[in-house]
């Protein structure tokens, strides 16, 4: 669950993070009587959960409440990579002598959180990574002793923070690790941590990814959860129940087990296809659930064709049959369709389907070209 910069903020200085003073408008109105309540130049940031605002100008500085609003006139309604900006930041615009990044996020093939700290912040941290990534300090923290004070100190002087700000920066990243735990956090940063002209240090902007998976034990985040920021097709699988994420291919791909599917995404791409999503039903998806899964697939306007891979232990294959033949009659589906199915009720699955004109295959790899051929041509 992603969260607007504002939002981040407000969380962070329960931690006694420093922040910037600021309000937030869903009108150029509103804008401008948060600049006249700020009293100096301020700068209007559009709230929507992806990066590169600045660079797609939703972020402006203006010096007058007058300039505020025009400035939120011009950022609200815009699209930015495919969202749309409903409300703006309107907070205190500062100026900045140096641009630090701070940041905490899980190292999977690790297998423990790993704090980052560079004295490179600023827009351009993702290019700081890809192209000189000596230039971000790393430690891994270890589960049971948690971040350590010898390891903030590795960090910071690893990244080569300017020594008059080392201190200050060591109580940030200790604030930002304890709100990255305690809130079950997937990601927390603050980018860029400003120092300022008069030598203080500031979160100038933060961010916070909430793991899903631990959102039952964080109610107070059920309020922040807002649908229009999230991908249309997605949100209706999650009603559904459905573990979907769209991935912007052509091959609609449902299976059953995360690992199955995940596999089933990369023989796709290994016989030249491009994966339109990652659909898992589940261990004893019943017909329904099958159907459900494909009526989202097949939402997807990109869809050119569908390939159901089941393995059947927990899930029976009848059952995924039943649900496949419904879907198909109910449906009107127009893109070619593959199943490989195999497992529990194997032949009992592939004699309904057979039943109803579809062939089911009992290789991954031969079902993978199969699809991967239909949709080329």
């Amino acid at each position: 669950m992603k969260i607007h910069e504002y939002q981040a903020k407000q969380i962070l200085r329960k931690y006694g993070v420093p922040t910037t003073e600021g309000e937030v408008a869903t009108t150029p109105a509103e804008a401008r009587q948060v600049a006249a309540r700020i009293g100096k130049p301020v700068a209007v940031k559009a709230q929507v959960h992806v990066g590169g605002r600045g660079k797609a100008g939703g972020i402006k500085v203006a010096q007058t409440p007058e300039e505020a609003e025009r400035a939120a006139q011009q950022i609200l309604g815009m699209d930015i990579k495919g969202l749309t900006v409903e409300k703006v930041l309107v907070e205190e615009a500062v100026e900045i002598r140096a641009e630090y990044y701070l940041g905490v996020t899980l190292d999977r093939a690790a297998r423990k959180n790993v704090v980052m700290v560079s004295s490179v912040g600023g827009i351009d941290i993702e290019e700081v990574a890809a192209s000189t990534p000596e230039k971000i300090a790393r430690v891994h923290v270890y589960p049971g002793l948690g971040l350590t004070e010898f390891q903030i100190t590795e960090v910071c002087f690893g990244a080569g923070l300017d020594p008059g700000a080392m201190d200050a920066a060591r109580q940030f990243l200790r604030a930002l690790y304890q709100a990255y735990i305690a809130l079950d956090c997937s990601l927390a940063e603050i980018n860029p941590l400003a120092l300022l002209a008069d030598g203080r240090l500031i979160a100038a902007d933060a961010k916070i990814n909430i793991d899903d998976n631990a959102l039952f034990r964080h109610r107070e985040f059920d309020a922040l959860k807002e649908e229009s920021e999230e991908d249309p097709i997605e949100a209706e699988a999650h009603r559904r129940g459905l573990q979907y994420v769209r991935l912007g291919g052509a091959v609609g791909i449902i299976g059953n087990g995360a690992g199955l599917v995940m596999g089933t995404l990369d023989e796709v791409k290994r016989a030249g296809g491009t994966p339109a999503n990652f659909l898992d039903i589940g261990g004893g998806a019943q017909a329904e659930m099958v159907r459900n899964a494909m009526e989202v697939v097949l939402s997807d306007p990109n869809v050119k064709g569908v390939f159901f891979n089941i393995f059947g232990g927990i899930t029976r294959g009848d059952e995924v049959a039943r649900g496949i033949v419904e879907g198909l009659r109910t449906l009107n589906m127009k893109v070619p369709l593959v199943v490989r199915l195999t497992g529990t009720n194997e032949a009992e699955g592939i004699a309904i389907l057979q039943q109803n004109g579809i062939t089911a295959l009992n290789r991954m790899e031969e079902a993978a070209r199969k699809i991967v051929e239909l949709v080329a041509s």
